[in-house]
């Protein structure tokens, strides 16, 4: 059980401290409530942008990262399709540096065009890197055009492509800015050896004169459900065949979700799981082949990937694939494996706890959700799933017409 105390600053920052007396170390991290999908459509990429410009220097301080060593402090960052994180530990006797820091950079940025320039180039050559430069890199790309017709996720967190973030204008970014970096758009979490009035009170000092802003949030389209196959065969110059498929699958509160990612794992869960012992080791269709799901708060994506044998057809390796989808349905699992998968996610949240820094992450994440204190229950709606929720599961999500296929025909290759 992770205990927390959680209160609201007048200007709208929610704060949840978590104490952990076993560590020195304290963590502090900020969640802003914007990813890739509250971008302007034809503005993409900012919230990614916005990720490199805040370590950029702010209205009072030039060298984020500079500042932070001098106490003893490391940091970074991560944007996806729904939110933007930034977190930090430090020494918890410098703990005030990280308050100091995070508000002022909350307060405003001290971007400049040339600052902009170089930051915006950065993003550039990262998305070349990413998806043009390495093989099979535009995939995730590709599927998400494929498989979206209305909601955002349809473009990846990085933008569409790199003349959207070529050609932001300043006015752009301070705008984007002080619309979503906005106290009343976050959540403060503070995980340590720590004391809830200290907290409250450095919260006070440096976040309480932060003015609420005006947010305006869009409201995210919703997916239709998809009702006809969507496939594509890309010839590329790639070193081997290989098929990505995605499912359309239950958002993060939906009631699938949970049942869906235990598929994940009876399929793809190490070299005992399905795919691996059926279709690498025991048929040898695959080089290597995994399933996973995207994890998204909206509805997001199941998928299987896998890379073709040398002599393996599309058709072969569909063949495969499809029965083995079928199989989680048609031949319902058995108690003794479902338990496995389910021991093994609570192995993993058990451990991953440990690190205060994850605690952190993890009680601002479900904080967004709706509830900070999911981080203790959320392990309850894995145990409940059952061998028939599998089932109805995987016959609901690997239907044909909820499928999104592409193959990429390699051109070093001879296979049909």
């Amino acid at each position: 059980m992770i205990l927390f105390d959680k209160f609201t600053l007048d200007n709208g920052l929610q704060v949840i401290v978590h104490q952990d007396k076993a560590t020195p170390i304290v963590a502090v991290n900020l969640l802003y409530k914007v990813g890739a999908r509250n971008e302007n459509p034809e503005r993409t990429g900012f919230a990614h942008l916005f990720e490199h410009l805040m370590f950029d220097g702010s209205k009072n301080i030039s060298d984020f990262d500079h500042q932070l060593q001098l106490a003893g402090g490391e940091c970074n960052a991560f944007t996806n399709n729904d939110y933007t994180n930034y977190y930090l530990t430090l020494p918890k006797q410098n703990i005030e540096t990280a308050f100091w820091l995070e508000s002022d950079r909350m307060l405003e940025l001290g971007i400049t065009k040339e600052k902009l320039e170089i930051q915006k180039n950065v993003v550039i050559e990262e998305y070349n890197q990413r998806y043009l430069n390495k093989p099979y890199g535009d995939w995730m790309l590709i599927m998400r055009y494929l498989a979206y017709q209305k909601h955002p996720y349809m473009w990846p967190t990085i933008g569409k492509d790199t003349l959207e973030i070529k050609y932001a204008s300043l006015d752009e970014v301070n705008s984007f800015f002080y619309n979503y970096y906005a106290p009343n758009n976050a959540i403060l979490v503070v995980a340590g050896d720590v004391e809830t009035e200290q907290v409250k009170a450095l919260a006070n000092k440096w976040f309480g004169p932060i003015p609420r802003r005006n947010t305006r949030i869009a409201p995210i389209p919703v997916e239709p459900e998809q009702k006809i196959p969507q496939f594509l065969l890309l010839k590329r110059n790639e070193p081997l065949n290989a098929i990505y498929k995605g499912y359309h699958m239950d958002g993060r509160l939906g009631p699938k979700y949970h049942s869906a990612d235990l598929i994940s794992d009876i399929l793809s869960g190490g070299e005992s799981s399905r795919l691996f012992q059926d279709l690498v080791k025991e048929q040898k269709m695959f080089t290597n082949i995994n399933a996973y799901i995207s994890g998204e708060i909206d509805p997001g994506l199941f998928i299987v990937e896998g890379k073709l044998s040398d002599g393996v057809t599309f058709e072969q390796a569909e063949e495969c694939i499809s029965n083995e989808l079928k199989q989680i349905w048609e031949k319902p699992i058995s108690d003794t494996e479902l338990t496995k998968v389910k021991n093994n996610i609570e192995v993993k949240k058990t451990i991953s706890e440990v690190n205060v820094l994850n605690k952190a992450m993890n009680l601002a994440y479900f904080e967004m959700l709706g509830d900070a204190n999911m981080i203790n229950t959320d392990i309850d709606n894995y145990q409940r799933v059952t061998t028939k929720d599998i089932s109805e599961t995987a016959k609901q999500l690997f239907r044909k017409s909820n499928s999104t296929t592409i193959h990429y025909k390699s051109a070093q290759k001879d296979n049909r």
